[in-house]
């Protein structure tokens, strides 16, 4: 990826929150010249201090036989993302020497992947992540509310993918490298469209919060 210095971010912690709140990351693995690229919904935790992807595809994927155990894999989760426009910039009425780009916050993971097939790994995945997607909802479905047969059978189906991960990279493009009037532009104008999360992204990194 590349990557400019102003860009960069390495907090893990930062990095590992974005993937908990964006956690359907593009699975990209790559075997023979054949290049495959999948969503699938992630879980991110730490054990034995190295960052650890679980996930799940269908029998019916190919990609987890790609794969193959030790294989190396790259999953991208892309935060929050936002068009910005040059009218927003004071740069633009004080010599119009601009142009439009677009801000985004991603994390890239590279890692080795392990395949799972046995239900003893495959069922507490599946009850951690519909637990994490559905602890807030009101009437919050579980695993148990369907029944075990039927459980069983849709465990058969899948197969289990964890990866763990060897470098994490973070990128968070969000006008840092503008000028302060111009980043004060970009915060009123996502401000102006409703894009809260952009918005606060631009004055975190912008030195704005305190302004």
């Amino acid at each position: 990826m590349y990557q400019p210095p102003h860009f960069i971010e390495t907090d893990e912690t930062v990095l590992r929150a974005l993937i908990e709140a964006h956690p359907l990351g593009l699975l990209i693995s790559a075997s023979g010249g054949d290049v495959l690229a999948n969503p699938v919904p992630f879980l991110v935790s730490v054990r034995d201090g190295v960052t650890t992807l679980r996930a799940h595809l269908s029998k019916a994927n190919p990609q987890w036989s790609h794969i193959g155990d030790g294989a190396s894999v790259l999953v991208v989760f892309q935060g929050s993302d936002s068009y910005v426009t040059p009218s927003w910039y004071q740069s633009k009425a004080e010599h119009g020497k601009v142009v439009p780009t677009w801000n985004y916050a991603m994390v890239q993971a590279r890692g080795t992947a392990t395949v799972h097939e046995t239900p003893e790994w495959l069922r507490p995945q599946v009850g951690e992540l519909t637990d994490r997607h559905e602890a807030d909802r009101p009437a919050a479905w579980k695993v148990e509310d369907a029944p075990e047969a039927f459980v069983a059978a849709q465990l058969r189906g899948i197969v289990g993918i964890e990866i763990a991960v060897a470098q994490l990279t973070g990128k968070w493009k969000v006008s840092q490298n503008r000028p302060e009037a111009d980043r004060r532009g970009v915060h009123a104008g996502l401000t102006g469209e409703n894009n809260d999360d952009m918005a606060a992204l631009v004055a975190l990194h912008g030195g704005l919060q305190e302004q």
